[in-house]
């Protein structure tokens, strides 16, 4: 019946719920009764079927009355500020206490009439009146999340206050000053020296070279903590945790330890050990299970070494102590090994978060504590390094966490767990796309004054110069999946945006970090305008561009933006232009003629790269990064969406080590140039 349909399209409205959206082609496509059902009951909405539409709208009607003020509110640097109040109609005069705790610690308090307030909205709920009123804050704020508590006779409430700049943070000399940087996946950049995979050392030693070459940055995949055994996940857009490193990228040969514990020395030394780093050196491709149990073996050996070294042993006491967080990580990770199952499998209590002594190993947790303390310390000491000559490292937040981590079992209510995260059906990917990760609630996460996503920043930002949002269309909405239902029956779900862009904006700025949004894709204009009005740096992908060449060429770079010839998701350039159509390579081809880049139109791929790669370093866009595989020209891609056994996704190994790229005359000279074109003059 239609009344039914108008009920749950409001109910829908309630939560947040698109039930209409534009697809890749500009279609209109209509969201299912069935799929509306199962997300908002994955929202927690009180309802079993369509029968219980009625009454799950009433009682949501009713809770939004009934809550005196919203969970989270956003002031503004510069602009008013006020808190809504939703009161009923005979307390709606009454005089309030007001107390607002100012994060630092200090404390204001006063009281006021709001009889003096007009009521600015209204309404009637099961025959009681409510209305709503202002509340203004007094004084200038400072920035930082505060609390406010608002008390009257019968009703209290509080409210979360993120007073944050207006614009993310920017360099002091971002407009006169023109960045570039390379890019490589750690797990695929190999040296000499390296066991299964790339580590620190390699990531530094790539740091160094690109600084001597006048760059400013080194960019790599997210180095979050993964599951390398049961369950395997090797993938870094689906990590066991967003707020802890992977131990699988640290450079042993950097660990004081080693020096000094002789079992872990005569273990690495030995005939058996040194056969099996040479298997995984010579691998082409990255064997995480096996290289991470290798080099586990050495790690354990020196955790238990560190408890009689004190000098040692006090700073990791230190650090767990600093960090509370890292040893509930440790027992989590220690519990999932000695139960042999991840924790949605494990008895009542643990389940809900409760571990107890006899639940995990101790030697376990000390494991897990260990190289988490080993990575931080390794992990700052290259940040240090890269912000000697620039931003700092170039690190990926990615959008989501693995649905058996850590924080999906410590932090369950930010997160929707009956839902996955998606993406609907394109050109590419006719079924859509399921990430098999759960998305953050809500309302959960506001429930919880955004703390755990506030945690991720920090634990990025700490290190990040610049750091790279995954999937930014995020911060306003995302595609869910609810269980059981295909990824083309998906919903979009909206976001509190502000909400997001004050956090991000207060938290670049405390840690003076640049932000870039992935904004690739169909992306709604109202998104790019929010990212341009917070300064959020967009990305610039060159072949995008090309695939909608006007007469006079591609669309030039914006200033605040991240220029690159591909992403981590697409073919490498030689293999987008060896199939790229003949109308486009010779438009992209004359324009890059046009322009002096090249000395005659061609189709010829090296030439064309370099033309396309000078092109964009002499743009405007204030970030180029390099793919450094790009620069002999490779075609096999690092990861194909949509792909799990049928492509060795996040597993191959570059075709060159460092040793030999890094003295490449080619690599050498065409980076050089590029140096030269970021430090000169812009070309229009």
């Amino acid at each position: 019946m239609d009344w039914q349909n108008d009920a749950l399209r409001e109910l829908a409205q309630i939560y947040g719920l698109q039930t209409t959206y534009r697809d890749a082609g500009g279609q209109r496509r209509q969201v299912s009764e069935q799929a509306l059902l199962a997300t908002l009951q994955a929202l927690g909405a009180p309802l079993a079927g369509p029968d219980d539409v009625p009454d799950a709208l009433r009682q949501s009607h009713l809770e939004q009355w009934q809550r005196c003020c919203e969970p989270v509110t956003v002031a503004w640097e510069g602009q008013p500020v006020h808190i809504e109040l939703r009161l009923p109609a005979n307390l709606s005069n009454s005089r309030v206490n007001c107390r607002l705790k100012i994060e630092r610690g200090t404390t204001k308090e006063w009281t006021f009439d709001l009889a003096q307030l007009p009521p600015v909205a209204g309404t009637t709920i099961e025959s009681v009146d409510y209305q709503v009123k202002q509340l203004p804050l007094p004084g200038k704020m400072p920035q930082g999340y505060h609390q406010c508590f608002i008390t009257m006779p019968g009703f209290k409430c509080q409210s979360m206050i993120i007073a944050a700049p207006p614009k993310a943070y920017l360099p002091p000399d971002e407009t006169t000053k023109r960045l570039w940087g390379v890019f490589m996946p750690l797990y695929a950049l190999r040296s000499k020296h390296s066991w299964a995979a790339g580590d620190i050392n390699d990531l530094e030693q790539l740091l160094r070279w690109t600084q001597g070459l006048g760059g400013n940055t080194v960019g790599t995949l997210p180095l979050l903590a993964a599951f390398l055994d049961e369950p395997f996940s090797p993938s870094p857009y689906s990590p066991a945790s967003r707020l802890f490193w992977n131990e699988f990228y640290l450079n042993l040969n950097a660990i004081p330890e080693l020096k000094l514990c002789q079992p872990a020395r005569d273990l690495l030394k030995s005939q058996a050990l040194q056969k099996e780093i040479a298997a995984l050196h010579n691998a082409p491709l990255v064997d995480y299970r096996w290289g991470m149990a290798v080099k586990r073996q050495i790690l354990e050996l020196l955790a238990r070494y560190c408890s009689g070294t004190p000098g040692r042993e006090a700073a990791l006491q230190s650090w767990i102590s600093a960090n509370p967080a890292a040893r509930d990580y440790a027992r989590f990770r220690a519990t999932m090994e000695k139960q042999h199952a991840i924790w949605s499998r494990w008895p009542q209590r643990m389940y809900n978060g409760v571990l107890q002594a006899g639940n995990y190993a101790p030697s376990t947790e000390r494991y897990h504590l260990y190289v988490q303390w080993l990575a931080h310390e390794q992990i700052d000491a290259l940040s240090k390094q890269a912000r000697k000559r620039g931003p700092g490292l170039y690190l990926d937040l990615p959008l989501g966490v693995h649905r058996a981590g850590y924080e999906v079992w410590r932090e369950r209510k930010a997160f929707a767990r009956e839902a996955d995260c998606g993406a609907p059906p394109d050109q590419l990917n006719t079924a859509g796309q399921n990430w098999e990760f759960p998305p953050l609630h809500p309302e959960g996460i506001r429930q919880q004054g955004y703390r755990y996503y506030i945690a991720t920043l920090r634990h990025h930002m700490q290190h990040a110069g610049i750091l790279r949002l995954d999937h930014v269309m995020g911060l306003h909405r995302l595609f869910w999946i609810p269980r059981g239902l295909a990824a083309r029956d998906g919903v979009y779900v909206k976001y509190r945006a502000e909400e997001f862009y004050a956090i991000l904006a207060l938290e670049s700025h405390r840690h003076q970090t640049l932000l870039v949004g992935e904004d690739l894709g169909t992306v709604s204009p109202h998104v790019r305008a929010s990212m341009d009005r917070h300064k959020i740096y967009r990305m610039h992908i060159l072949p995008f561009e090309i695939r909608q060449i006007p007469s006079q060429g591609p669309h030039p770079p914006p200033a605040r933006s991240l220029a690159a010839l591909n992403t981590h998701d697409m073919p490498p350039f030689a293999a987008y232009w060896s199939q790229e159509d003949r109308r486009n390579r010779l438009g992209i081809s004359r324009f890059l003629f046009r322009k002096g880049w090249l000395a005659a139109p061609t189709s010829n791929q090296r030439k064309v790269f370099k033309g396309c790669l000078k092109h964009l370093a002499a743009s405007r866009a204030r970030v180029l990064l390099v793919n450094m595989e790009d620069l002999w020209l490779e075609t096999a891609p690092q990861n194909i969406p949509g792909t799990t056994q049928e492509y060795p996704n996040w597993r191959r190994k570059a075709r060159r080590d460092i040793e030999e790229f890094t003295r490449l005359p080619g690599v050498l000279k065409l980076l050089q140039e590029i140096n030269r074109l970021r430090k000169g003059r812009v070309l229009k």
